[in-house]
């Protein structure tokens, strides 16, 4: 890109060997995240498929509700897959050793249909100018939730088939090296992050897009000539419904704040959670800090966090008291569409790096 841009971030004091140890890397606790994951993925699609071969005329009563319920157990994880579990393999962070790092991005992106190459390319600029109007396309302020109405709450609860209509158009003409089609980001932001000239880059996309709708195809031929054809909804599809709880844990991100700013401590939220959702989320809660350090991996954004908390606004507790604090926000930006929520931020002296060595690859 020819748009660079240099900000002169606030980031708040971190003793340096303190700093060393928080972003010391462990294959053990990444393993930790991505086994029990995946496993739950497995158990919960097993669970509907089981549920599924056991439907039949006389016993549809009780058993078609427990199919809703695995399925909706299923997708619930399953939405984690692409734009969470991917992002933070794209920052290279989880395991000490990359290979791991590699294989697993590359299993999440292939079940939850994610490009990790156009994504990796969007996210540094996202780090480097985080909502920042003319830089960042990731963001965009106001996001405008649309939060209103029962189509809205039945998309979050089942799927969004416009969606998934144009994620599949999307996956099409990649697959022939356009990228012209919107997809995860606005196609016209795709274009300028990876433009014509990173031939590499597109040619990288092209084939990413080529092994994940052959591979879906694959598979979904050969449950069909098994006569195991629900798997295509269990497998192929899994990861593109029933998005509510990632949407309840991610839209608080950067919602409601301000734009244009040097703090991450204004464009950015955080707030804490009990282990389940933080689990599933993979401690995204923190993201003033991992905004702040991305090279810190997640597992120790909680530690990083009681290291800086003097220096950072208050953050609510659970998704509860998150959302009441966000709804109040989201209701007055309909009204004013230009205003934006200040967090209240302590009176302490903070560290403007600008070197960017604390970010290391993680965010180049």
């Amino acid at each position: 890109m020819n748009d660079q841009i240099k900000i002169n971030w606030y980031r708040c004091k971190v003793d340096k060997a303190v700093m060393s140890e928080l972003m010391r890397r462990s294959d053990a606790r990444a393993f930790a995240q991505v086994i029990p994951q995946i496993g739950l993925f497995a158990v919960t699609g097993t669970l509907a498929y089981l549920a599924f071969r056991h439907l039949n005329t006389s016993n549809w009563p009780t058993a078609l509700p427990l199919l809703l319920l695995a399925l909706f157990a299923h997708g619930t994880i399953g939405s984690f897959f692409g734009g969470i579990a991917c992002h933070e393999l794209c920052h290279k962070t989880p395991f000490a050793t990359q290979f791991w790092n590699t294989f697993f991005l590359k299993i999440y992106a292939f079940l939850g249909w994610f490009d990790p190459v156009g994504y990796r390319a969007s996210h540094i600029r996202h780090h480097q100018a985080t909502v920042h109007t003319d830089h960042d396309g990731e963001i965009v302020q106001p996001l405008g939730l649309d939060w209103h109405g029962v189509k809205f709450v039945v998309t979050l609860l089942t799927c969004n088939p416009a969606g998934l209509w144009n994620l599949f158009r999307f996956w099409l003409a990649a697959a022939r090296g356009d990228l012209g089609r919107d997809g995860f980001f606005k196609s016209q932001w795709l274009q300028r992050v990876v433009p014509d000239t990173n031939t590499e880059a597109r040619r990288e996309i092209r084939h990413w897009a080529r092994v994940v709708l052959l591979g879906h195809l694959a598979l979904a031929t050969l449950f069909i000539a098994t006569g195991h054809w629900f798997l295509i909804i269990v497998v192929n599809l899994g990861c593109l419904y029933c998005p509510w709880f990632v949407y309840l844990c991610g839209a608080a991100q950067h919602v409601g704040l301000a734009s244009d700013v040097s703090d991450f401590r204004l464009n950015t939220r955080t707030y804490t959670c009990g282990w389940f959702p933080a689990f599933c989320y993979w401690n995204m809660q923190y993201h003033v800090e991992h905004h702040m350090f991305p090279a810190v991996p997640f597992y120790n954004l909680p530690k990083l966090r009681e290291t800086i908390k003097h220096d950072l606004p208050p953050a609510p507790h659970g998704l509860w008291a998150t959302w009441q604090e966000l709804l109040p926000i989201l209701r007055r930006q309909r009204a004013e569409p230009g205003w934006v929520y200040v967090p209240p931020l302590p009176q302490n002296e903070g560290d403007r790096a600008t070197d960017g060595t604390l970010l290391s690859e993680a965010a180049q």
